[in-house]
């Protein structure tokens, strides 16, 4: 519990436990023989990365599967500086990129044709110096749709990063898991999310709500 963690802390315990986040979203292994993700998860952390990329200090994260509709939706916003028209205009271009540890652009024309692929779209809106809105759709019960994959190693790969916080909705049908590193941050006071016993409990917790959201939507 979050109040174990406190106590080690303040009783001045140390920690030894090491995390391990999730990697680079393009290594070879990440990507199948037609060149399409394996995991959706790796499409949405790069987008996270993206919106760190874009100075955002919050993120917005929602992730909706509604198997009776047939539709599986991922909505991520962040405050970053946002694009131009121009930019904005040649986001799908493979050979574009905002990012500055990249010289292209592959994450968001993938995760386009992914979603593509599966019956559905991926739209982008943008305001420069207020912020990007990304939505994808996908056929929920499509054959070609990559399973949702590592939640828990891409929301701490992100919430360890340590420059933005995160607020994350996840709905299957009537059920759902939510956070806010806002209100952690608040409970924690002067300890980072990156303290040892803190990332411990963050892949517990996040690893037990995920697992717990699915058992209970079966």
């Amino acid at each position: 519990m979050m109040s174990d963690v406190l106590r080690s802390e303040r009783r001045g315990r140390s920690a030894h436990h090491r995390l391990r986040c999730a990697c680079a979203p393009f290594c070879m292994s990440s990507v199948d023989e037609r060149g399409c993700m394996r995991e959706l998860s790796l499409h949405v952390l790069d987008a996270l990365e993206n919106s760190l990329e874009a100075g955002a200090t919050v993120i917005e994260l929602t992730i909706r599967e509604d198997t009776g509709a047939d539709r599986l939706s991922i909505t991520l916003g962040d405050n970053g500086r946002g694009m131009n028209a121009v930019q904005l205009d040649r986001i799908f271009n493979p050979f574009f990129t905002t990012r500055r540890t990249r010289h292209v652009g592959l994450g968001i024309p993938l995760f386009k044709a992914a979603a593509e692929r599966c019956n559905g779209n991926l739209t982008i809106t943008s305001q420069l110096g207020e912020g990007t809105t990304l939505r994808a759709h996908f056929q929920y019960s499509h054959i070609d749709r990559a399973p949702l994959g590592d939640t828990t190693g891409m929301l701490l790969a992100i919430i360890l990063a340590g420059s933005c916080d995160l607020h994350y909705i996840h709905r299957i049908d009537g059920e759902r898991f939510e956070f806010d590193t806002r209100e952690l941050r608040a409970e924690l006071g002067a300890i980072p999310l990156t303290h040892p016993e803190v990332r411990r409990w963050l892949q517990e917790f996040i690893a037990q709500a995920e697992d717990k959201l699915r058992r209970k939507s079966q």
